[in-house]
């Protein structure tokens, strides 16, 4: 019996034969200190806050961490873990150390957001070669990080790629004007209850919030179905956050 051969155009089986990027996985863990944790032993909260660093470093060593302070800001979470990897291991092994230390019953997670980095359909293809910037996290680490995930309505995606692109161009061209504000977009199509989590980097709270002023008023966002909750985000080690919040 003759073997049955698939025939393949010059193009798709040069695209085959590329290697593709690998995708990061990024999570957004957001952490309330509950009071009952300033009730215990000076020494048994030393030991927490102690074993809390130690776990932070040991994924700092093998994944993308950033840590944030929101005491202050939001009354529902005093600090927000950024991690990025490349395997679900590391985010489920983090989250089970912490838990499992100390400090973990006290230190309650009340928002988390899951996501991915893709390339955009809205933005041009370049000459990536073996690397396209979009598919990894690179941190501006600026002083602040405002964070929420978004939701485009259903009517959006029944639009044609054409109408589409010629809406985020408005919007892209909005950002552009803003060159102190840096956009992390990452994806949460079937992951997450969001379809999207955006991420800014900025040393100007006022840049970022006439950035979304001005955003507000572009033509796609009509289609927009919910960017809620929002959080404001500022940059400081572990070590000064948990001592800030009397861990």
């Amino acid at each position: 019996m003759a073997e049955q051969t698939t025939l393949t155009s010059p193009e798709e089986a040069k695209a085959a034969a590329k290697p593709k990027q690998p995708r990061q996985l990024v999570r957004f863990t957001f952490y309330k200190l509950e009071p009952q944790w300033q009730l215990l032993p000076v020494e048994t909260r030393q030991q927490g806050k102690q074993e809390l660093l130690r776990i932070y470093e040991e994924y700092a060593d093998k994944t993308l961490m950033r840590s944030f302070s929101l005491f202050g800001l939001r009354s529902d979470c005093d600090l927000m873990l950024w991690q990025c990897t490349y395997a679900v291991e590391d985010l489920q092994g983090l989250t089970s150390r912490i838990r499992r230390s100390t400090i973990g019953p006290y230190l309650r997670e009340t928002h988390a957001f899951l996501s991915m980095t893709k390339r955009s359909v809205y933005v041009g293809k370049n000459a990536r070669g073996a690397h396209d910037p979009r598919l990894v996290i690179t941190p501006a680490d600026k002083k602040y990080l405002f964070v929420y995930p978004f939701v485009k309505t259903r009517a959006w995606y029944t639009l044609s790629l054409d109408e589409r692109k010629r809406m985020m161009n408005e919007h892209i061209r909005v950002g552009i004007a803003y060159p102190t504000v840096r956009l992390n977009t990452t994806y949460s199509f079937g992951l997450d209850d969001q379809e999207f989590v955006v991420a800014f980097e900025t040393d100007s709270v006022s840049d970022f919030l006439d950035l979304v002023q001005d955003l507000r008023e572009t033509e796609a966002s009509r289609y927009t179905l919910r960017d809620t909750p929002m959080f404001t985000c500022v940059a400081q080690p572990l070590d000064e956050i948990v001592k800030a919040i009397g861990a």
